[in-house]
């Protein structure tokens, strides 16, 4: 895999890359609490936001709207990007706390799933999967302890199916993918596991391609103190949607978190990797751009 670009900051966790309309690869360094942006053609780096409240995983809305987990306040919101201005979506549920959010993902309808798992903060809800509606409110889809540190969640290009990484270190834990049939009223259903990667270390962020090909950010090249092996290959993992492995990309160095797909013909996958943006060409494209796609129902 290509370094596309080496953050200088001592202990950067890189996370959450979501590709702008412009080209532009966000990003974010959880640790140091900012957003950042890369241009592959320019080849710079930019500051997007500071005091990001230790924000995660990133999405592009239809309309550009930057969409984010706060782990460091318990809270998923929305950043227009002209004007900076930051809008709450969900921080919440049954009258308590957010434990931190971590991923999400967005259906054709405005539907936003995300996980919520331990944190930089101690929240009172538990870990679990919700839905956002597009009028507000919140629902609670999963929860502990049926996933037990849930993480990367995806869906496929059909809309009818919700695939989610559940990563738990801990001796005995769940370390998985499974998938849910995504009924129309926004629930899931039929809960399978199509990966397992105990021992080693489970998935973390995930993406899919055009064809519904999870591309899934796995393994350690070290131990790092958990009960986690390193049986599990660190890089990019390409599964089919049944669970079949069928291509890897390894990663040069500890830890691979998360990927998207970008460039110009959406060939192009992106990968953080603690302090780097990798990139690699695949043979599969990526889903079209969501207004793209939306205009196509």
């Amino acid at each position: 895999m290509q370094v596309e670009t080496r953050l200088a900051d001592t202990g950067a966790f890189t996370e959450g890359p979501a590709v702008a309309e412009s080209g532009e690869v966000f990003f974010t360094n959880t640790p140091a609490a900012v957003v950042l942006a890369w241009h592959p053609g320019t080849k710079t780096l930019r500051v997007v936001r500071e005091k990001s409240e230790n924000a995660n995983g990133l999405l592009f809305d239809p309309e550009g709207g930057l969409l984010a987990c706060e782990g460091g306040a318990g809270r998923v919101t929305r950043m227009d990007l002209d004007s900076g201005d930051i809008t709450v979506l969900a921080d919440e549920y049954d009258g308590l706390p957010l434990q931190a959010p971590n991923d999400l993902v967005q259906d054709r309808q405005g539907g936003i799933y995300f996980t919520s798992r331990p944190g930089v903060k101690r929240k009172d809800n538990v870990n679990a999967v919700y839905r956002i509606d597009p009028d507000g409110s919140l629902h609670q889809l999963l929860r502990a302890p049926e996933v037990h540190v849930p993480n990367g969640i995806v869906l496929s290009p059909d809309q009818r199916t919700l695939f989610l990484i559940d990563a738990d270190g801990g001796e005995g834990r769940n370390r998985n993918i499974t998938a849910h049939d995504l009924l129309p009223d926004g629930t899931l259903a039929n809960r399978r596991v199509i990966v397992d990667f105990s021992p080693g270390r489970s998935g973390d962020g995930m993406c899919v391609d055009a064809k519904g090909h999870l591309y899934v950010a796995a393994g350690l090249h070290a131990r790092r103190g958990s009960s986690e092996t390193l049986d599990t290959r660190p890089g990019i993992h390409v599964f089919s949607p049944e669970g079949e492995l069928l291509a890897f990309a390894e990663t040069p160095e500890d830890t691979v978190t998360n990927c998207t797909f970008g460039g110009p013909d959406r060939h192009t996958l992106y990968a953080t990797c603690e302090p780097l943006l990798l990139s690699v060409r695949t043979r599969n494209p990526g889903p079209p751009p969501r207004r793209e796609r939306d205009s196509q129902g």
